[in-house]
């Protein structure tokens, strides 16, 4: 497989504006957990290699355990991960599917662990690494 297209070289400040929400997302007090749990299971989910790459060689350097990364794909069936996480999890699912809606309730179960800022923040966290990955299917940004 072959890159199709350096999005970076052919458009520039359309990548730059992309990369400006993902700086913002990282300048955001949002722990580097909940980050890479949102990174890697929206990656999961639409099937981004690039980014599963990227993302589960990150967890890991933060500090993630091989356990949790591997169990990520069945995390409500895995006793590994908090309340806290089953909800930002539950929520990064139903953000990145959004065909299928945000319930009520998924999002009412995030409201109980999280301020509005923080909410909105990992609303965004969401919305930016679906872009990514939708960069990275679109033009095949193949792993390192």
């Amino acid at each position: 497989m072959q890159t199709r297209i350096h999005i970076d070289k052919a458009e520039p400040a359309g990548y730059r504006a992309v990369l400006g929400l993902e700086k913002f997302i990282e300048s955001t007090p949002l722990n580097r957990t909940h980050k890479d749990l949102i990174k890697i299971r929206a990656s999961q989910i639409n099937g981004c290699a690039f980014c599963i790459d990227m993302h589960t060689k990150e967890a890991r350097k933060a500090g993630e355990t091989e356990q949790r990364i591997y169990a990520l794909n069945a995390w409500r069936d895995a006793p590994f991960f908090s309340e806290e996480e089953r909800a930002i999890l539950a929520l990064t699912e139903e953000v990145t599917l959004i065909g299928d809606h945000v319930k009520d309730e998924t999002y009412a179960r995030a409201e109980q662990f999280f301020e509005p800022a923080q909410l909105a923040q990992i609303v965004l966290a969401i919305i930016t690494i679906n872009v990514w990955n939708r960069i990275g299917i679109t033009t095949r940004l193949v792993p390192a």
